[in-house]
């Protein structure tokens, strides 16, 4: 029979896989549009409309596309941390992959922002918001691989978090519009770019409260054993 510590390890780590399993399903919503897009630019298939704003110059549009698509599905692998545990050389590898692909993905959604013409029904609130959380992006990495030179494990965790979570921007956009335009009809150019720029807001609301939650452990353990070493020297017993 299988003891009550084995059950609850088991347990435990079953959980550990619900967060990444979402952020990969989530991550696929993009994806799948992107896998149509390069077919559409390939010419393989016009199972997506052409847009002229891509005709011009497409391959910052299909650096941008490949690189998400690894950042989407290879990011929740090294948020998984039984697996980091268990597999540390593929984490290490994965993770240099993951950063150059980040930082190809912010820094070619700035490019399309600034030089490619504004998408249709759209204005400034977009354009800005492009611009901030791309940048937001683009140093919430920087910073992460700079941390983890440095040994700060943890830092790098948390910036990396944020990084992931505005990349993954995308696929709440689409999961939010989809929901609003059901709900309320087609959103005008205002409402578009608000809801655009809040889907934002929410993964990073969601990155913040996950790296808060994840740090809240060791601050009790660090206070315990800050009183018992206290209560050791004084000679009490906690």
């Amino acid at each position: 029979m299988m003891s009550v510590t084995a059950r609850s390890q088991t347990s435990a780590g079953s959980a550990g896989w619900l967060a990444p399993a979402g952020l990969l399903l989530l991550g696929m919503l993009p994806v799948i549009a992107g896998a149509f897009r390069l077919e559409q630019l390939s010419g393989i298939s016009d199972g997506m409309p052409a847009n002229a704003r891509f005709a011009p110059m497409p391959l910052p549009l299909v650096l941008h596309i490949v690189s998400a698509t690894a950042f989407a599905a290879l990011g929740p692998l090294q948020f998984a941390a039984g697996f980091r545990r268990r597999w540390p050389a593929w984490h290490r590898v994965a993770g240099r992959l993951l950063v150059g692909c980040g930082l190809l993905v912010a820094l070619t959604g700035l490019w399309m922002t600034l030089f490619y013409a504004p998408p249709d029904g759209t204005g400034v609130l977009l354009f800005v918001s492009r611009i901030v959380f791309g940048s937001a992006m683009l140093v919430s990495i920087v910073i992460g691989l700079a941390v983890i030179l440095r040994r700060d494990v943890q830092g790098h965790r948390a910036w990396m978090a944020r990084g992931y979570a505005i990349g993954l921007g995308a696929a709440t956009q689409m999961l939010v519009l989809m929901v609003a335009e059901i709900v309320a009809g087609r959103p005008n150019e205002l409402t578009h770019d608000s809801l655009t720029a809040l889907s934002w807001v929410i993964n990073l609301a969601v990155a913040e409260w996950a790296i808060r939650r994840r740090r809240a452990p060791r601050r009790r353990m660090t206070k315990r054993s800050t009183a018992q070493l206290t209560a050791s020297f004084s000679g009490e017993h906690p």
